[in-house]
Formats: structure tokens, sequence, C-alpha cells
């Protein structure tokens, strides 16, 4: 027998979408409407057409090759990051306790760094990484090894991800160990039955039922990397040079440092684009492999 619908409910999901789309729309409306107009200043505006996208676009204009150079940056900086914290979160996740009192210890020392504000991230590295005062640049230092963040772009380089491993690979260990939880008892007991070494446990039994969580970690990750802003701002500042110089830096700098509305709007929409483009093909990518082995 067909249950009967209660459409009661959406009296109380509508008001949440409204709500949402109308804080989300109006910033974005403005941001289009910037995009599409040009100043002879004094809040004199005039319709510029898509000529904006069409400078930001072009790499032959200071402004197109400053935004395909940094979009290079950025998405070398996310595969860098995604491909050293989802292994080495799930190697943490494999390696937390399942019963007793050092599995809330753990979870609680894994999760510590999630809980330190951008900012504060950045502040921290940045002093941890000096070479006069830092431990880290001075250990590194008196190995012989010349290190200075702030001259070298290999070692800012070096930095960011390092402090992004450090700030985020908590984030997929803990959701990684929720996907391990919830694997039955029963596949590990047909394992051992079997006499299954502990990498065919995991490449069989483990890594398919986490694929699913893995997607979330992906997409979650590569946001987070793709949008990055606070910890090189504060560490390098986008330098040595432009060597750390990511899309969300560049855009505060053309907006707010340069006061230039429109080459930053058509900027931000695409830099969204881009964002949710690569976002979709992840997701339909690793959905696809994960209904394929189903069937």
């Amino acid at each position: 027998m067909d249950r009967p619908l209660n459409n009661r409910a959406w009296f109380f999901v509508i008001p949440v979408l409204v709500f949402v789309l109308f804080s989300s729309l109006i910033p974005l409306m403005t941001v289009v409407n910037y995009s599409v107009q040009d100043t002879m200043g004094q809040n004199n505006f005039f319709f510029n057409g898509i000529a904006w996208f069409q400078n930001l676009l072009d790499p032959t204009t200071d402004i197109g090759g400053r935004f395909s150079a940094a979009l290079v940056r950025n998405l070398i900086f996310s595969f860098v990051v995604l491909a050293i914290e989802l292994p080495l979160g799930i190697a943490a996740a494999i390696c937390i306790p399942r019963h007793g009192w050092k599995v809330g210890a753990t979870l609680v020392l894994i999760a510590l760094p999630l809980l330190i504000p951008y900012n504060v991230v950045g502040t921290i590295w940045q002093i941890f990484a000096r070479a006069d005062i830092g431990l880290l640049g001075y250990v590194i230092n008196h190995l012989g090894i010349a290190y200075n963040d702030t001259q070298d772009p290999t070692g800012a380089w070096a930095t960011i991800v390092v402090m992004d491993v450090w700030h985020w690979t908590g984030m997929v260990a803990l959701l990684a160990y929720a996907g391990l939880k919830s694997i039955p008892d029963a596949f590990y007991q047909a394992a051992r039955i079997d006499g299954a070494s502990r990498w065919s446990v995991f490449r069989n039994i483990e890594l398919p039922k986490l694929q699913k969580v893995l997607v979330i970690a992906v997409l979650l990750r590569f946001m987070g990397s793709f949008m990055i802003y606070t910890e090189p701002s504060i560490v390098t500042g986008g330098g040595p040079g432009e060597s750390t110089s990511f899309l969300s830096l560049d855009l505060v700098k053309i907006a707010l440092g340069q006061v230039d509305l429109g080459n930053a709007a058509a900027m931000s929409l695409v830099y969204n684009l881009i964002t949710l483009t690569i976002c979709w093909v992840f997701f339909t990518v690793m959905t696809q492999l994960d209904r394929r082995k189903d069937v």
C-alpha cells in the first residue's frame, strides 16, 4: 500500500531555502553587476558587456597572464595536497584503535589541528618556519639544508604544503575512521578464516567500503585547498615573487589593492565556475566508478 505524502514538511524547509537563496543571491548578483560594467569614476557606471571576461581569458593580457599562472599554481597545489593527505589520512585511520579509552584520546589528538582558526595556523607556521627564531627553520638550516620560505620558492611551496597537510589530514583520517567503523565484523572474520593478508583485507574489504567516504573527503579537501587564502597570505604573502600567489590572493590584490572591480568581479565568477566544474567532475567520476563496482 502506498504511503500518504505529508507535504506539511515543506512549510519548515521553504523558509530556510528562501533565506539561503536570499543571502547568497544578493552578493552574487552584485558581483555579476560589476563584471558587466565599467566606471569613469564618481560612481558613473556604463555597460561594458563581456569585455572583462575576454580580457581575463586572454593569456596575452596582463590580467589574463596572472589569472592563468595563478590557476596553474592552484591546481598543482590542490593535487599535491590531495595526493599526500588521502593516503596519509587512510593510514592514520587504520592505525587508530577500535576499542577502549585510547579511541577517544587518539581522535581528540587528531582533531586538534582542525579546531585552530586559519589565521592562527598561518601565524604558527610563519613563526615556526623562520630561519632565525623558528624551530623548523633553525633545525633544517643546521642540518646543512638551505631553507628560507620568504626567499626561496621551493622552501615557500614546501612550507605551504606541509602546513596544509598538518592542518587537514586529520579530517580525512576522521572520515576514513568513520567509514572503517561501519564495516561489519563478519567481513574481517571471513578474511581471517580465508587466511587473507593485511594488504588483501585493505584492498578487497576496507578500500571498497571507504569509497563513498573518500568521495566526500576528496570534494571537501579539493574545495578547501583550491580556495586557500589565509594561510599562504600570512606565511608568504604570495611570495617570494609570485610563486605562492594563488587565485584567492590575486583576487584580493586586484579587488582591494588595485580597486579594479571589473576584473576582480569577472575573476571571482570564473573562479567560482571552475571550482564547481572540477567538483562536479570529481563527484561524477567517483560515483560512476562506485556504480560499476556495484554492478
